[in-house]
């Protein structure tokens, strides 16, 4: 048996504990008038989630894709750019969340185009000067994350029964308000990390 379990986990690579959906997101960096912008998508109101929302291009890994992969190809359906125009930098910090999600963010940039995204998912594109970001402290509101056991837990099998203190936590909520428009959410917390390893680096 000992040789058995060294034999597996010798050369194994961590994964994280869990099911959890996985999705990928691309930031496009797209240089107009000499200014950098970041280019964001405003959700279809027909959209059955998150309608009108801002988000950035990018949606559900499919089985055996590689996040990457999954970036591309959303963009590319997402927004309908080709993609020999569009580069990939590389990969950003990824973002694993309280709500069994793990979200894989890309970094590209966009050569000069009018993009005309696809209408049955996107209202508008929405381009924010990476100046704006970079100047910017988004307003932070937190969001207690509290356990809830079900009415059938068994709290016979614990220490302390229903009395028992469990763990909360806290999730961050960044805001951002750009000519009216609100970016917040995972996409703020996304841009938030993504302007501060510049600015840290």
């Amino acid at each position: 048996m000992t040789d058995k379990i060294i034999d597996i986990f010798s050369n194994r690579k961590g994964k994280v504990i869990g099911e959890y959906k996985r999705s990928a997101v691309m930031i496009f960096l797209l240089e107009e008038e000499n200014e950098l912008q970041i280019i964001f998508e405003i959700r279809s109101k027909n959209l059955r989630r998150q309608p009108g929302d801002i988000c950035l291009p990018g949606g559900r890994v499919e089985k055996g894709e590689l996040p990457i992969d999954t970036a591309c190809r959303e963009a590319m359906e997402e927004l309908l750019v080709k993609r020999d125009t569009f580069s990939v930098v590389g990969e950003m910090d990824f973002l694993v969340s309280p709500y069994n999600s793990i979200i894989y963010p890309f970094i590209a940039t966009l050569e000069p185009q009018d993009i005309h995204p696809n209408p049955s998912e996107v209202d508008r594109v929405l381009k924010v000067p990476l100046k704006f970001f970079m100047e910017t402290e988004p307003d932070l509101h937190e969001v207690d994350i509290v356990q809830s056991p079900k009415p059938d837990f068994p709290y016979d099998l614990i220490n302390n029964g229903a009395d028992y203190k469990f763990t909360n936590g806290v999730f961050p909520e960044y805001f951002y308000v750009y000519e009216g428009n609100v970016i917040w959410g995972f996409t703020a917390l996304i841009v938030k990390r993504f302007v501060d390893i510049i600015k840290n680096s």
